[in-house]
């Protein structure tokens, strides 16, 4: 949707990439706060922010009675499982260890679940890896160090209290604004974690055309069975590789009887 948002706001958009390579090239640490500030800068002095979207308020907890129902949970659970371990786990540990975290799957799987249930009488059912806040929080953009980055985990989790606080008037924000604004704002912020993705999946030359054959399925967007992309385009990838890199049967031996000519000796 970057791209194809050039359309619809030309200036905004075009403005906006080359802010971003300009800031890539000088300070890339900043090059989105960059993008945002020139998009929000353009979008106000064009006019074209709608301030009588915008609403002030806090976030008022209602609590609701969980109610348990099998049809819900073979309905909605089972499949929400599903969608999560393939969508968000699978990414999010593919993102870490291209980033070169070797961090076990197991602990973090269990230790999510475990939060999950205790959480999900409050409405938090969902708590799983986010491939795409992993992608960001542990760039090279976060920190030079990869023994630092955590720190823009927790400055993350922080900010996801507060504006989870302050719900309400985020949304109405991004209302406010042009669709093209975050459009822009949300591919640019995710080149440097497709980028360096890519380049861990096509490093490998044996397996370069499964992992092609992955990401082009994954960025379909295709859903069958109720199933996301991601879950096919890692049945797609595993399929090819397994096809394309399966041992042919070795070459038959030389026939007996037959020599190769012997080499003349120099003189």
């Amino acid at each position: 949707d970057l791209f194809v948002s050039v359309k619809d706001q030309p200036w905004l958009v075009l403005a906006m990439f080359a802010t971003y390579l300009l800031f890539k090239r000088a300070m890339p640490r900043y090059a989105v706060m960059a993008v945002l500030v020139v998009g929000v800068a353009m979008a106000v002095g064009g006019g074209e922010l709608r301030s009588e979207a915008l609403v002030l308020g806090l976030a008022k907890p209602v609590w609701i009675t969980p109610e348990f129902s099998w049809q819900v949970i073979l309905g909605v659970a089972f499949p929400l499982v599903m969608v999560a371990l393939t969508g968000q786990f699978v990414p999010g540990m593919a993102v870490l260890r291209s980033a070169g975290y070797q961090t076990p799957a197991s602990p973090l799987i269990s230790g999510s679940a475990l939060g999950t249930l205790l959480l999900a009488p409050f409405g938090c059912h969902g708590l799983n890896l986010a491939a795409i806040t992993a992608a960001i929080c542990t760039g090279k953009e976060s920190h030079e160090d990869p023994g630092k980055r955590y720190i823009a985990g927790v400055s993350g989790g922080v900010f996801y209290l507060l504006l989870g606080i302050f719900g309400a008037p985020l949304v109405s924000v991004f209302t406010a604004f042009p669709a093209a604004l975050i459009a822009a704002l949300a591919g640019l912020a995710l080149l440097s974690a497709i980028g360096a993705a890519l380049h861990g999946a096509m490093s490998v030359p044996a397996d370069r055309e499964a992992a092609l054959i992955t990401f082009l399925v994954t960025a379909s967007g295709m859903s069958l069975l109720g199933l996301s992309a991601a879950f096919w385009g890692l049945i797609f990838g595993i399929a090819a590789h397994l096809l394309l890199t399966v041992r042919k049967p070795a070459e038959a031996p030389a026939k007996q009887g037959a020599c190769l000519p012997r080499e003349q000796p120099a003189r």
